[in-house]
């Protein structure tokens, strides 16, 4: 099964916010990620597809990341 670059990006929306939500999901991840989303999408991907995936997985956590603390130190510089 192929996947085209508009299905890609919804499948990692899709799995990111599934690995963001479970501490679980998020340690496998960390440790193996193609073996964790080759089980959360239950599918058999080429190799370069699910790298790719991989990869926008990680890159949308730590955008996400950094968008919560940046988000979280606005208010620190708040006037009173």
């Amino acid at each position: 099964m192929n996947l085209n670059e508009s299905q890609i990006k919804e499948k990692i929306e899709e799995i990111t916010e599934k690995i963001k939500n479970s501490d679980d999901l998020m340690a496998k991840f960390k440790a193996e990620p193609i073996k964790t989303l080759e089980g959360l999408l239950g599918i058999d991907l080429p190799d370069e597809m699910i790298e790719k995936i991989v990869d926008g997985v990680k890159a949308k956590i730590s955008l996400d990341k950094a968008s919560d603390l940046l988000g979280g130190l606005g208010g620190l510089f708040k006037k009173k």
